[in-house]
């Protein structure tokens, strides 16, 4: 049976009153595992192994998982900050720019990044600079935007979100839908050699703080659906594929919830 874009809506904006009941945003541990169970999905998407319970305890108690590799609990780890600077920052004034959005995906890659040397010189991915190479989706993937085009298209993709914030939007879906097309937006302009997956989602989060809204988890078990969606998107130059599958997403966010 086909499922319309319009009835998915209609019943996030049913959950979205039932989870306001609970009052569950005032309940500042519930914020934070929330916030753990998002990062947990978002690094297991990129290859992390641990579970949900086991970056809680890296987090709560600072012990690591015997037998898991320590890359993976440094992706977690900082993402972990980076989301901890994300909160604070959607409750203050804050302008887009492409120096923010470094500043966000240094975060995410502080432990995991580093120099970077090609012929376009020395780049520092765990500073959050640009890629300044070319790159590929695995061996043998689509290409990625240019990276000499970079630049002009953050700077274009700043401006056009600092405007629709401006434009101060009120409706629920137009806020999930600024939250999840900036996603894609970052996503395809991909401007780091790694941690484009990881801050594209933060930002959408991020977004989703500012605007005082439920945040969208991407669970690790629908990877395939989420990249397939992202790349018919791309291919295409049509948001609506990536669109429906993020209002599931966040539909099946709200149902764990409530």
């Amino acid at each position: 049976m086909q499922i319309y874009l319009e009835e998915i809506w209609q019943e996030i904006e049913q959950k979205t009153e039932q989870v306001a009941n609970l009052h569950l945003q005032q309940n500042l541990d519930y914020e934070k595992f929330a916030i753990y169970s998002i990062i947990t999905h978002s690094t297991a998407i990129e290859g992390s192994t641990l579970t949900e319970q086991e970056t809680e305890v890296l987090f709560e108690s600072g012990l690591t998982a015997k037998g898991k590799p320590l890359l993976h609990h440094l992706m977690n780890t900082d993402l972990k900050n980076a989301y901890e600077f994300a909160v604070e920052q959607a409750k203050a004034k804050f302008l887009f720019s492409a120096d923010f959005l470094k500043k966000i995906n240094a975060l995410v890659m502080k432990n995991t990044g580093g120099v970077n040397s090609t012929l376009g010189g020395d780049f520092d991915s765990s500073k959050g600079d640009f890629r300044l190479c070319n790159v590929t989706a695995g061996i043998g993937g689509k290409s990625y935007m240019n990276y000499l085009k970079i630049p002009e298209k953050v700077n274009a993709f700043c401006e056009n979100l600092n405007e629709k914030l401006n434009a101060k939007p009120q409706n629920l879906k137009e806020l999930y839908e600024i939250a999840f097309n900036a996603h894609l937006d970052l996503a395809t302009i991909h401007p780091w050699v790694d941690g484009n997956g990881r801050t594209a989602r933060l930002l959408m989060n991020f977004l989703q703080f500012h605007f005082k809204i439920v945040p969208t988890k991407i669970f690790m078990e629908n990877r395939a659906e989420y990249i397939a969606s992202l790349k018919e998107s791309q291919e295409t130059n049509d948001n609506s594929p990536f669109l429906k599958f993020m209002a599931l997403e966040h539909l099946r966010t709200l149902n764990q919830i409530t």
